[in-house]
């Protein structure tokens, strides 16, 4: 029992598995793990004791949405260095990225040039665009990180690196070349497949072109992950939609960070939690995703109607420009446009807050409503206005949910977690990215006792391993990976909050990655293991 790297002694070990706690030892060499009955190690068999007693031992958690992208390529000057730490300062020693149809990867070599200008927007900085999932992950692997990424593959990617950003279906050879690249980066590693289809160019895509790409995730065994075309007034109906998407493809189903959002939704997850439930009882594969807040984060732009977004940014901010594209764009949200989710309709600009605005620094914190009335101004040309002062890079946070419905889900058995994070450099970015694991600990799990703690780790580990294929982790076992957390059950929680959403949480005292020490007493040991994951 000699010769370990590590030992982590003294701990009630949670394994992931959603089993029992027990009192245990866990043993690291070479990067892999040895579970240890408690004493059975010698005192002097490692290079690095960790006293874990009082402290609970767990595998590290799979955070299964992020948008993190980008944010490690963006370089120390790109103020990438406390989004970062943030993560893995929660515990986090996977993060899937690539959600929401919007990935680094692929495209046709004829339109990267086009896509690496339309990433800075998105990211915030120069990040590149990749041809394929090789690509992508060589230029990852250039820069050392603390934790590991590994990526889906974004159908509104796929669409805008063959088609462009244009609202019109794929013509038989497009979609050819959209399932050629799909293909290659899945053979290459990539998690799976997933949409947005609510984001341009995505939602220009009927059912049919979602069901020939998904087709291509199921012969490699791999996912269909989707943000709904609706989750608010439409959301049973877009649940529909990507149920029929799994049925004919032979995929199976991940819907993301599940919600019914919008006044005339809430309170619908009394009718989709049952409905998957009951495809799950049937035999279908399908699981979801959530987040423990009631307010979202996506892009201003976002907010406007899809064909407002046709052409890309530079077409967007020429629309802007025009009274009376603007005035189109005040009556799409004020009647609705069929199939268009319109989150402003479904619940007003004073919901609707400035999460990042570069030039505009004053606008973060504020609400669209109390700035379109300081300035006497109609909330969409204050809106307008704000995106082309900044080049349409606005992100906003959305208080669109309630909490009800927010704790069915995470109390659903085949629920499991991922923070949605969006890590982009500048403003007040949502709480979440440094908050979430912790906060469905202490909140949900400790105080408000939601969930078991097993059944909590379970859902932030084992569970999302295996559905996302990461062979070896997700649990603590003799062999698996040496991802680990170890954190104080009776202080663990977010500190973070939407006027500083950066700060890390209590009581996760030790995390560690490929077997390496990367936090240790709640602070980052400079340690850089992780990589990207070829699944």
């Amino acid at each position: 029992m000699s010769g370990f790297d590590l030992l982590i002694r003294g701990g009630l070990l949670v394994d992931g598995t959603g089993r029992p706690g027990r009192p245990a030892d866990v043993g690291v060499a070479a990067g892999r793990l040895t579970v240890l009955t408690p004493g059975e190690a010698p005192r002097t068999g490692a290079a690095e004791v960790i006293d874990a007693r009082g402290r609970v031992v767990a595998p590290g958690f799979v955070d299964v949405h992020t948008h993190s992208d980008g944010v490690t390529l963006l370089g120390p000057s790109g103020g990438r260095s406390a989004l970062v730490r943030a993560s893995v300062l929660q515990g986090v020693t996977t993060e899937i990225c690539g959600n929401c149809g919007s990935s680094l990867f692929p495209a046709a070599p004829e339109r990267l040039a086009a896509m690496r200008a339309e990433t800075r927007i998105t990211f915030g900085g120069d990040v590149g665009a990749y041809a394929d999932f090789a690509g992508f992950a060589a230029a990852q692997a250039e820069v050392p990180r603390a934790n590991h990424l590994a990526s889906l593959v974004g159908h509104g990617t796929l669409r805008a690196g063959v088609l462009g950003p244009v609202d019109r279906p794929a013509r038989p050879d497009e979609l050819h070349t959209m399932c050629a690249l799909l293909d290659a980066s899945l053979a290459q590693g990539a998690a799976g497949l997933s949409t947005g289809l609510i984001y341009t160019p995505g939602s220009y895509a009927g059912t049919d072109e979602v069901v020939a790409l998904a087709a291509v995730a199921a012969r490699h065994g791999k996912p269909y992950v989707t943000h709904l075309r609706d989750e608010m007034s439409r959301v049973e109906e877009a649940l529909e939609e990507a149920i029929e998407i799994s049925r004919r493809s032979g995929a199976a189903l991940h819907v993301s960070h599940h919600k019914t959002a919008g006044r005339y939704a809430w309170g619908r997850t009394e009718q989709t939690l049952p409905r998957i439930a009951a495809l799950r009882a049937e035999g279908m594969d399908v699981t979801c995703d959530v987040y423990p807040y009631t307010a979202g984060s996506t892009a201003l732009a976002a907010m406007l109607p899809p064909w407002a977004n046709d052409g890309g940014v530079g077409a967007l901010t020429g629309r802007l420009g025009d009274p009376s594209q603007r005035d189109r764009m005040r009556r799409a949200i004020a009647e609705g446009v069929p199939g268009w989710e319109n989150t402003v309709g479904n619940g007003g600009w004073d919901r609707i807050s400035v999460a990042c605005a570069p030039r505009h620094p004053q606008a973060e914190g504020r609400t669209i409503a109390d700035l379109a009335a300081s300035a006497g101004a109609d909330p969409l040309d204050t809106v307008a206005e704000l995106l082309l002062a900044e080049a349409g890079e606005v992100t906003i946070i959305s208080h669109s949910m309630v909490e009800e419905d927010v704790r069915r889900v995470l109390a659903a058995p085949y629920a499991m977690i991922g923070s949605d994070g969006v890590p982009k450099p500048g403003g007040r970015p949502h709480p979440r990215w440094a908050g979430t694991f912790p906060r469905v600990l202490g909140r949900y799990v400790r105080e408000l006792g939601l969930l078991r703690l097993e059944e909590a780790v379970h859902k932030m580990t084992g569970m999302a391993a295996a559905r996302f294929g990461l062979t070896g982790r997700g649990v603590v076992r003799d062999g698996a990976h040496a991802d680990l957390v170890v954190f104080d059950y009776a202080t663990v929680a977010d500190r973070a909050t939407f006027t500083e959403p950066l700060l890390p949480p209590d009581g996760i005292d030790a995390v560690v990655a490929a077997g390496e020490v990367v936090v240790r007493d709640g602070e980052e040991t400079g340690a850089r293991p992780g990589r990207v994951l070829a699944l």
